[in-house]
């Protein structure tokens, strides 16, 4: 049911009305969930951040919603209730109740985005705490409509310039507009990204934060045991050091068993014994796995969109790579293999196109959502 009606939704588009989801809400909220907020906006590190922020407040005895984006394998990995993705009961459920709510003009407009992030809020009703996790940008996002108590920033870097500009400061300015009361900076590779948010916050009459004054010699202690329980790269501890510092902000009391169970699937998340995949698709986030898996070599299996930097991600992994394997991916929006094939010879990097794994080597599955989601389903035929 709700399968089909998404299926009819373009995932894309060339132009955005950002009035739209405003309009709508507008229209609906009154049946909406009204639960506390945590608004999370940043370049990387969004949906780990949130999940163990989430993680931890569902332990600490608090009904509570994380919806993030987008998913690798079935969408209920976006809408995540008290421990468990959603069901395709309650979503069929949510689904009928909000078509109930919006006419049929609304119905038609709405994104697969702005759709889903108020199914996603149909579902949260009820919840004491909900975590969502903007899709693109910020202050024009379809999460941005809702009204929250905290605003978490993840490092902000260059991604999306079709949408959000070309500079740091347009990126950043977009992005960090979406504040509303209170804002936690994690820390960021630019500093301008600080600047920016100092004269967004001052002019809201908003609180500003980075994440390391909210934190305590015992708070360092238990992310470090926490990091060691769940085996987390350098750049997955820096998302748990956010994460952390909301717990603090929000007055919670934690302790390391509140975060045992985590981790979010597809975040340098290693399923076999020589086999490593990571939905990462950006510069930064390349440089996150180099310094996380430095020291060994890997066969990095991998494809790309049009509109990434693939060329600088792969002159960033250009170190720890033994040689590419293109892995073939259904998307138009997938550069062709010819081009990226001419950058890889330039680079120097050895490729060939992914058949079968061998065993005697390392994989680094990489690229996005959709090259895991394509390795994926072959690994599990």
């Amino acid at each position: 049911m709700l399968k089909k009606f998404l299926e009819d939704k373009p995932l894309f588009y060339n132009e955005i009305d950002y009035t739209r989801m405003p309009r709508v809400y507008e229209k609906i909220k009154s049946h909406l969930c009204t639960s506390k907020t945590i608004h999370i906006i940043g370049t990387n590190g969004k949906g780990t951040t949130g999940r163990f922020l989430a993680t931890a407040l569902h332990s600490l005895g608090w009904k509570t919603g994380h919806y993030t984006s987008p998913h690798i394998l079935e969408f209920n990995e976006r809408i995540w209730l008290s421990g468990n993705n959603v069901s395709n009961e309650q979503l069929d459920e949510a689904h009928q109740k909000l078509l109930s709510l919006l006419s049929l003009e609304d119905v038609n407009s709405l994104s697969y985005f702005e759709y889903t992030t108020f199914l996603a809020m149909m579902l949260f009703i009820g919840c004491d705490f909900v975590v969502l996790e903007a899709g693109l940008g910020g202050e024009h996002d379809a999460t941005a409509v809702f009204s929250n108590e905290l605003t978490l920033v993840t490092p902000i870097d260059i991604d999306h310039e079709a949408f959000l500009g070309n500079t740091i400061k347009e990126i950043a300015t977009t992005k960090l507009n979406a504040i509303q009361k209170n804002a936690i900076l994690a820390s960021q590779k630019f500093e301008e990204v600080q600047k920016i948010a100092a004269e967004i916050c001052l002019k809201k009459i908003a609180s500003l934060h980075s994440m390391d004054e909210l934190l305590d010699e015992n708070d360092t202690a238990n992310i470090q045991k926490i990091s060691q329980t769940l085996k987390l790269a350098p750049y997955l501890q820096d998302n748990l050091k956010l994460s952390v510092s909301a717990l603090k902000f929000l007055g919670m009391h934690y302790n390391e068993t509140h975060l045992k169970n985590a981790k979010l699937f597809g975040r340098l998340s290693k399923i076999d014994e020589n086999v490593f995949i990571d939905v990462g698709h950006n510069p930064l986030a390349a440089a996150s796995l180099l310094n996380a898996l430095e020291g060994e070599k890997y066969i990095l299996i991998y494809n790309s969109y049009k509109d990434k930097n693939y060329q600088e991600i792969l002159r960033i992994l250009k170190p720890i790579i033994r040689h590419v394997e293109i892995i073939d991916v259904t998307d138009n929006r997938i550069e062709s293999k010819q081009t990226l094939q001419k950058v890889l010879t330039d680079l120097e990097i050895k490729y060939k196109d992914y058949k079968e794994r061998d065993p005697r080597f390392l994989y680094l599955v990489f690229g996005s959502f959709s090259v895991v989601e394509a390795f994926l389903r072959e690994y599990y035929e």
